[in-house]
């Protein structure tokens, strides 16, 4: 059980990702973000699956096959875009809902900071991106929610964290970035 290096690293996430969504006037995303990692439900199996630069939630799967911490987690954030699956009216069917714009750019700074904190001294501005490009034939996401995380990700690989900052700031929050 590793309960000292866990709380390590949620708690510099949670730095992280607060101290970023402050940048972008998001204070109280920034205060709330991500509080149910300290609940019990997902505290003890992160303590007991910790694993070095991976989210414990993959060892939980690897031995049990599923993550009852995720479950947990991804129900009670709303900047996990899996918190926004249901099922779509017309297709009958499970689809992703559009998020609401605080809550995308939430994801896109969780993203950004959860690299940030597994890679360490070995991330860079392409991290987030390349990480989202492993995976991202497997998410369920609204057209327009990953449209906008896309085109997030992709200008702070290409433009750096400074530029993406100023247009989430003045153009995506403001409302001038159509959405």
């Amino acid at each position: 059980m590793n309960v000292y290096l866990h709380l390590k690293t949620i708690n510099h996430h949670k730095w992280l990702v607060m101290t970023h969504c402050f940048r972008l006037g998001l204070i109280r995303q920034g205060l709330l973000h991500d509080l149910s990692k300290y609940n019990p439900v997902e505290l003890f199996p992160g303590c007991k699956y910790y694993t070095p630069g991976k989210s414990p939630h993959f060892k939980a799967r690897q031995e049990l096959g599923l993550s009852e911490a995720w479950l947990h987690h991804k129900g009670r954030n709303k900047h996990h875009f899996e918190y926004w699956i249901d099922y779509e009216q017309k297709s009958k069917g499970l689809a992703g809902m559009k998020m609401p714009l605080r809550y995308v750019v939430e994801m896109f700074v969780d993203r950004m900071c959860a690299c940030k904190n597994y890679y360490g001294e070995a991330y860079t501005c392409r991290s987030p991106w390349e990480y989202y490009e492993r995976n991202k034939k497997y998410y369920l996401m609204h057209p327009d929610t990953q449209a906008l995380l896309e085109e997030l990700l992709l200008m702070l690989r290409d433009e750096g964290e400074e530029k993406t900052f100023r247009y989430i700031r003045t153009r995506v929050l403001k409302g001038k970035r159509k959405y």
